[in-house]
């Protein structure tokens, strides 16, 4: 049950060989709704990015590995982001959907798993539980350039719903404390830039905010930062880029 929010929710991990954390009360409403994490592998684990200097081979087993892990699903869709505002629906689909220059997907499709890769990032939930889900990858800039109501509108749109049946979730994702910025990070996100900085942003923050003033009323962030944690979770900013990506993924599961 997703109270009227803000409230926290902490994804958990799943038993079994891969590093899954689900959110379990997306689950409780018919929802495949999660994360992957680092994992115990060797090198830098079950590193899911599509862009890295792994060989293919590699990259392409880990992600059928993953794609194995869901047999409810007759497509994974994913692509690789830009940090921009790009929002896609998808409404048919078998096997394997990649797509360039998106950072948001949109479904009311059952059976479809979208997926976003991150390794700081906000991944940001959205459902109508019962007939459509959004998935975003709202970094700063994405952020800034109003991915979150481009995702609700597409949602409201496939599905036909009011804004007061939204539900959210703000997922795995630096925190405030860890994430250092410049001004023009704070400044894109809508905050003072007060002083002579450095700074610190809480993205999380900042889109419960923006879904506060979108009307979404349901709304829960997670407790876990991809740089504190990161024994568990991949982090851009704390490996000075040289980490792997994780995965997020959300969907509805076929009958």
């Amino acid at each position: 049950m997703i109270e009227t929010g803000p409230g926290t929710v902490r994804e958990a991990a799943r038993a079994g060989p891969l590093p899954l954390y689900d959110i379990l009360p997306w689950q409780a409403l018919g929802l495949t709704a999660g994360i992957t994490g680092r994992g115990a592998g060797p090198d830098r684990g079950f590193d899911l990015g599509l862009w890295s200097d792994a060989p293919v081979g590699e990259v392409l087993s880990r992600w059928r590995t993953f794609r194995g892990v869901f047999p409810q699903f007759d497509a994974v869709i994913l692509g690789s982001q830009v940090h921009g505002a790009e929002v896609r629906s998808v409404s048919a689909a078998r096997g394997w959907v990649q797509m360039d220059g998106v950072d948001g997907w949109a479904t009311t499709t059952a059976g479809l798993l979208l997926t976003v890769t991150l390794a700081d990032c906000i991944p940001v939930y959205l459902a109508v539980p019962g007939r459509g889900v959004a998935l975003l990858h709202a970094g700063w800039r994405g952020t800034a350039a109003g991915i979150l109501g481009r995702g609700l509108a597409a949602l409201l749109e496939g599905t036909g719903a009011a804004v007061s049946d939204v539900i959210m979730h703000a997922g795995v994702g630096i925190c405030g404390p860890c994430y250092e910025v410049g001004s023009e990070v704070v400044r894109g996100c809508g905050l003072p830039a007060a002083g002579r900085g450095p700074w610190h942003v809480d993205l999380r923050s900042v889109l419960l905010d923006q879904a506060a003033g979108l009307g979404i009323g349901r709304t829960t962030s997670s407790t876990w930062c991809s740089a504190h944690d990161g024994p568990l979770f991949y982090s851009h900013r704390r490996s000075g880029g040289a980490d792997g990506r994780m995965v997020a993924y959300l969907g509805i599961p076929a009958a």
